[in-house]
């Protein structure tokens, strides 16, 4: 979901807010910011559970039931001073223990988490402007979009790849590999967690009446209930053992957890860990993964997975697809975004890890995107990988995406906002009975042979064939006719003219 022009405007305010109260290191910021939206929408997901409750008929208790001077609906009126303290003395530790006990997840993960908002009117300004978005559940993902945001006025943009994908295309992928409430789910670079929370609306929207489900026209979900949802063992697997995420980094990984928890996913397993590492050691775990690792980077080869190591490689981008095949089941389906590099480079290590995707899996597809998909990050050109771990591939089915529904410019102005994308869905699903062989054609099959032939090549520039129009030129003669004529109307011009002017003089 991109921001309007207006929730831009509050939060570049927000944002001028927190630089002149001395706050000048935008990831602090980030996370500052972060906390007081998750105060806010507390409440607003607190009361939507209320109302979830009643239409299936369950119980639901209030977390706000012995702590009511909690709810910002309460504090957002107390004056400056007051504020500050109520907030930095009561809330902040309110939201810390909020799943009561030392060993629960949302305390180990907010238990280094600290409230430095050092004056009480830049609370007091930014709590006006948070309260004036309206920040409730159909702005899915706030947190990620703020972040998303504010990181494209940071001079260190894409530096480690560390660059949200757009909802549009994570909603594509997700269709892609169709979770469903019986999957375990993971992103092995979760950042913000927007795939994760991505599945998760997929998976709703399945269980949520048809007259009750809501579509807007960027064809993302909204009110969705999961009415069909009855037996409440099947809630408690979804909120608290179907969606899991790891992040090197802490403050994403904390933004990331409070971000699903304000989703309605009340226990996501969100842990930092370099999934590439050699602490890392999950292998044969998830149903589905889902990912959009860092682009660019290498780690330290000391620090690389002994599992990772036959590759031969460090470039991350490489060493997370490989990561992905360990961590599905037999069975299991990826979608993951890779830089154009992956599909057709040279060195051992590409050729190897294409070679053993192939033969240990089924590649399904590899949907080649527009360079400026992440544009203003970065303007890499990308591709979706779908595969199914398992067997091996026999032929591969390729897309050439040419839009993606916004500008492919700096700017990614919108246009319609889905491009080709309902296409791809659709003629994916349908790639079996169509069987598609024209190469001039947005989608078409490729025999494994033919790839094997081609050094498992896997752009789609090596395969597609272009149709190029015969233009018809004319004759060299009509042409120098033609240039004869205009020089004997340029003379009488001339000459018309030199006559007019005599008679003025």
């Amino acid at each position: 979901m991109r921001l309007a022009p207006e929730m831009k405007s509050k939060i570049d305010a927000l944002w001028d807010k927190f630089w002149s109260g001395g706050m000048s290191n935008p990831l602090q910021s980030i996370e500052q910011m972060s906390y007081l939206i998750f105060m806010k929408r507390l409440e607003d997901m607190d009361v939507q559970e209320v109302k979830r409750a009643k239409a299936i008929g369950s119980e639901y208790s209030s977390v706000f039931t012995w702590k009511e001077d909690c709810r910002w609906s309460v504090w957002k009126h107390y004056p400056a001073e007051q504020m500050l303290e109520h907030v930095r003395d009561k809330v902040f530790p309110f939201i810390k223990n909020l799943h009561d006990g030392e060993k629960s997840l949302f305390a180990q993960h907010m238990k280094d988490a600290v409230f430095i908002i050092p004056k009480p009117s830049l609370l007091q300004e930014a709590v006006s402007i948070i309260d004036e978005m309206e920040i409730t559940k159909q702005n899915a993902d706030m947190q990620g979009d703020i972040y998303e945001y504010l990181l494209s006025q940071l001079s260190t943009a894409g530096k480690n790849g560390q660059f949200r994908t757009p909802r549009h295309i994570i909603n594509m992928m997700v269709k892609l590999v169709d979770p469903d409430i019986n999957d375990r789910i993971c992103d092995p670079a979760c950042g913000t967690a927007g795939f994760l929370i991505g599945a998760y609306e997929h998976i709703l929207s399945k269980y949520t009446s048809p007259d009750l489900l809501q579509i807007d026209e960027d064809g993302e979900y909204h009110n969705l209930i999961g009415d069909h949802i009855i037996d409440p063992k099947h809630w408690q697997k979804l909120k608290n053992e179907t969606f899991y995420g790891y992040d090197f980094d802490s403050t994403m990984a904390r933004i990331s957890f409070m971000n699903m928890v304000l989703h309605g996913i009340s226990a996501p397993k969100i842990e930092q860990k370099d999934t590439l590492s050699k602490r890392f050691e999950e292998e044969g775990k998830y149903t589905v993964v889902l990912a959009n690792p860092p682009f660019k980077g290498s780690i330290d080869k000391s620090d690389i997975n002994d599992k990772l190591l036959p590759l031969g490689t460090t470039k991350t981008e490489l060493l997370f697809v490989d990561r992905m095949m360990r961590l599905l089941v037999t069975g299991g389906r990826c979608a993951v975004i890779v830089p154009d590099g992956v599909l057709f480079g040279s060195t051992k290590a590409h050729v190897k890890l294409r070679k053993m995707l192939m033969e240990t899996c089924q590649l399904e597809g590899v949907i080649s995107m527009p360079s400026g998909v992440f544009k203003p990050y970065a303007g890499v050109s990308t591709a979706v990988m779908v595969f199914t771990k398992g067997g091996k591939t026999d032929k591969v089915w390729f897309y050439d995406m040419q839009s993606d529904g916004y500008s492919l410019d700096d700017k990614r102005t919108r246009i319609d906002g889905k491009g080709d994308i309902p296409d791809i869905v659709e003629r994916f699903k349908a790639r079996k009975t169509e069987n598609p062989s024209d190469r001039k054609a947005k989608c078409f099959y490729i025999p494994v042979k033919e790839i094997i032939d081609n050094n498992y090549d896997l752009s789609i520039s090596k395969y597609k064939e272009i149709e190029y129009e015969e233009v018809e030129y004319e004759k060299p003669e009509v042409i120098l006719d033609r240039i004869e004529q205009l020089e004997k109307q340029i003379l009488a011009n001339v000459v018309e003219l030199r006559s007019m002017l005599k008679k003025e003089n």
